[in-house]
């Protein structure tokens, strides 16, 4: 170990920028967060929207029937630059000293994610690969950099997904309170924090798609005029198709029991390419179908809860994109009426902030040699330290 990283590992607050591209692809969001056993401070935060042509060479890389080699190892240096840029022009914009950040942590942009596996001779492998080349980052910013979360999960027998729940355990457990820490990103998932909860009574999975069908829908609605139903204003003119729902709702992934994970490969432009067809044959007015497929991601949550958790909550904090989207919070209340829904706004937290400040703080853990994965979350057979780390 080089003196530097016993110099950052032996610090009580250590100042991290965390970094995170979700699987929605709009941009790099960093927050620069200061870090203790005892504390939390998120110190500035800002999200840095990929260039449209940027963001559809990105989206093109997760599309396997099209993405190519030379385009995959080009772009992970590309995303490395980008989001070394996100660190200094944030801590330029917010007048903190670049060289008072002791530590990045960078969960990369995800292009691909197999939780399930693929055979290989008598065996089943486990396999994800984010992009962002964490050398790259370490040397533009003179920053220790810590990488590639996900891989010792999965090498532990995990599927490398939710992450995040350690750092919801941080930031949110609470001695009587039960919570779930609903994110609502491309993909919604759910982290349950029962009363008084230690680290192995979490239970944390992905409950299905979040905001990516939705948006797929807005741009093939829009000519990709439109990226988003900005504040679910399109859904709430809608009137949800209840047999189109009920059937999108038999989907194979909604129904499996956790730990599970998913992402593109299940929800991506495929399924929203169906699900456009399917309405235009049925000849769906276009909010309709956006109201269809908002009801979806609700109707998934409040069902995954149902099914999965041993209890309802008494709190519900949401973060994350599809916090802004009022019909689909509207939808979430109505599914779950009895429940308190809050957001990571009402803690200090932007929703926006919560994923880039949980990276922060998996790094945080990494550094000070703290098992940060939750076994019961990802299937892992043992808590393992994740993360690769780049010297300075």
């Amino acid at each position: 170990m080089s003196r530097r990283i016993r110099e950052i590992a032996g610090k009580k607050k250590i100042r991290v920028v965390g970094l995170m591209s979700g699987t929605s692809a709009d941009g790099v969001d960093a927050a620069v967060v200061e870090v203790s056993s005892r504390k939390v401070r998120l110190l500035a935060f800002d999200t840095f929207a990929y260039p449209a042509v940027l963001r559809r060479q990105i989206l093109g890389l997760c599309r396997p029937e099209s993405a190519r080699l030379d385009d995959i190892c080009h772009y992970n240096f590309v995303l490395g630059e980008v989001f070394a840029d996100a660190v200094i022009k944030l801590c330029s914009k917010s007048g903190i000293a670049l060289r008072s950040i002791d530590l990045i942590g960078s969960h990369g942009q995800t292009i691909y994610h197999q939780p399930g596996g693929k055979r290989y001779g008598r065996r089943t492998i486990r396999s994800t690969l984010q992009i962002g080349e964490p050398s790259v980052i370490a040397e533009r910013t003179r920053i220790t950099t810590i990488a590639d979360f996900r891989p010792r999960d999965m090498a532990a027998g995990g599927e490398g997904a939710p992450l995040v729940p350690y750092a919801d355990y941080i930031l949110f457990k609470h001695d009587k309170l039960t919570r779930a820490v609903q994110n609502i990103g491309g993909i919604a998932n759910v982290t349950f924090l029962p009363g008084g909860c230690m680290q192995d009574d979490i239970i944390a999975f992905d409950t299905g798609p979040g905001n990516m069908v939705i948006d797929s829908i807005i741009r093939f609605i829009t000519g990709g005029r439109k990226r988003f139903d900005a504040g679910g204003k399109l859904a709430a003119q809608g009137i949800i198709d209840k047999p189109f729902l009920d059937e999108m709702l038999q989907h194979p992934f909604l129904r499996r029991r956790p730990p599970k994970s998913t992402g593109r490969e299940e929800f991506g432009a495929a399924f929203a390419e169906q699900i456009y067809r399917r309405a235009g044959n049925e000849r769906l007015a276009y909010a309709d179908v956006v109201a269809t497929v908002t009801a979806l991601t609700a109707k998934s949550i409040a069902e995954a809860y149902r099914r999965f958790l041993p209890a309802m909550p008494d709190e519900i904090i949401l973060c994350g994109g599809g916090s802004h989207n009022r019909t689909m919070v509207g939808m979430l209340k109505e599914e779950l009426p009895d429940v308190k829904m809050l957001s990571t706004d009402d803690f200090g937290i932007s929703v926006d902030a919560k994923e880039a400040v949980s990276f922060a703080i998996l790094a945080w853990a990494t550094i000070k040699g703290k098992m940060n994965n939750v076994p019961a979350a990802t299937g892992a057979e043992r808590p393992v330290i994740l993360g690769k780390i780049v010297p300075a």
